[in-house]
């Protein structure tokens, strides 16, 4: 028995066909973008996973260089130098599109003049840090952009997923089915017609 409650009639059965061919053809369309969506994600969730490492690495490296510069140059003196230090920053978002899904661009600016400060009165590990702080700018704008973008690409893909098996475990089989139920109704019907009109025909030329 169909799960559409549908009349049996002709027009219902064209109309049908009709919306089962339509979902096909969304369903093709859905396994496509759902494919490309899984690809890219794949691939930026790699990207993250190295860009991640990298920070973590720059981070762990980044401040062993600055303890020691601590240790030799003393507290006090490095956040003076540091808050005379001529580097600024600003972020740039914008965005793109990956099969309907808006993900960022994430530009960062560095406005900087070097020499920080005179080489005279530091120590070789505090340029070490100071380098090492300023990598960490660049790896950290890349990560928020492919963090976001995967985040982003995953929960299309689930979303994809999901109308895809829709289509796929209740839709598809639901106008089968009913186009099935109409097609046996009437044929039935015009087997029946076709008896009662023998059968009149009979009569009739019995008389």
């Amino acid at each position: 028995m169909a799960r559409y409650q549908v009349a049996p009639t002709k027009n219902n059965l064209l109309n049908l066909k009709q919306d089962q061919k339509f979902a096909t053809e969304g369903h093709a369309l859905l396994e496509q973008k759902r494919d490309i969506i899984v690809a890219e994600l794949m691939g930026m969730v790699n990207t993250a996973a190295e860009v991640q490492e990298q920070v973590d690495t720059n981070i762990v490296q980044a401040y062993k260089s600055l303890n020691k510069a601590i240790v030799k140059m003393g507290l006090e003196t490095l956040k003076d130098l540091a808050s005379n230090m001529p580097i600024s920053n600003d972020v740039d978002v914008s965005s793109r599109k990956i099969m309907g899904v808006s993900v960022p661009q994430v530009e960062l600016f560095v406005t900087e003049k070097k020499p920080y400060y005179s080489f005279l009165a530091t120590e070789p590990e505090l340029d070490e840090a100071v380098i090492k702080f300023r990598d960490i700018l660049d790896t950290l704008a890349k990560l928020a952009q492919t963090s976001i973008t995967v985040f982003r690409l995953a929960k299309e893909a689930q979303k994809t997923v999901r109308r895809v098996n829709a289509l796929e475990k209740i839709y598809l089989p639901d106008y089968k089915e009913s186009i099935s139920y109409i097609q046996s109704a009437l044929e039935e019907s015009e087997r029946e017609s076709f008896f009662t009109l023998k059968l009149i025909k009979k009569k009739l030329n019995s008389k």
